[in-house]
């Protein structure tokens, strides 16, 4: 990257949102400086008021590297990786669902579950490859990240990304964030899982 933590001015967001649909709202997160300190995770809990054990959003950690030679200075690295919906263009957790109960937002990309629908079967769960849907066990039904919509309606930014305390998550729509992505000369990183094409519209640059 030639710039350090590129900070996007709030003039991407307002250009996303005036922009006539369709298009794909998505988040852009940067893994070179996540430093894996679950305030996205926290702040998610808090704006969508889950229970204990459902989280819309969730840092993996994924170790690299081995230390087996105690002679040589260690060869590891730790990356924290945020993972929250997809917002897939082909959402495998749509296909699954057999009432109906989730759609993909033409206007904006944002793939929701109408609760009032769900019956709480869990095969959007088991068919989605990043976990995304949640079983809420006191409501009987599945949820998952909704990109905030309530506070989009409100010209704000998702709780996650206004939350980030290493900035290094960013929200726009698709195409806009493709290509600052370009612009910086940052690195995407795929993490598409085998055998799936779901289309997942999070971009990951390292």
């Amino acid at each position: 990257m030639t710039e350090k933590n590129p900070v996007i001015s709030p003039e991407i967001f307002e250009r996303s949102l005036a922009k006539p649909g369709p298009k794909q709202y998505t988040l852009w997160i940067d893994l070179e400086f996540c430093i894996g300190c679950n305030a996205c995770t926290m702040a998610c809990k808090a704006e969508n008021n889950t229970p204990l054990g459902v989280d819309y959003t969730r840092v993996v950690e994924i170790e690299e590297g081995e230390f087996r030679d105690t002679t040589k200075a260690p060869n590891m690295a730790l990356t924290f990786v945020p993972m929250p919906c997809m917002h897939c263009g082909r959402p495998a957790c749509q296909a699954a669902c057999p009432v109906g109960a989730i759609t993909k937002r033409k206007e904006d990309g944002i793939v929701l579950i109408n609760k009032d629908k769900c019956i709480g079967c869990r095969y959007c769960a088991w068919a989605c490859p990043y976990g995304a849907p949640q079983f809420n066990a006191e409501a009987r039904v599945m949820e998952k990240c909704t990109l905030c919509v309530q506070r989009l309606e409100q010209g704000k930014v998702p709780a996650c990304v206004e939350t980030c305390v290493a900035k290094t998550r960013f929200f726009g729509e698709l195409n806009e964030l493709t290509s600052l992505i370009r612009e910086k000369r940052s690195r995407a990183v795929s993490i598409t899982v085998a055998g799936t094409d779901t289309g997942p519209s999070t971009k990951y640059t390292r």
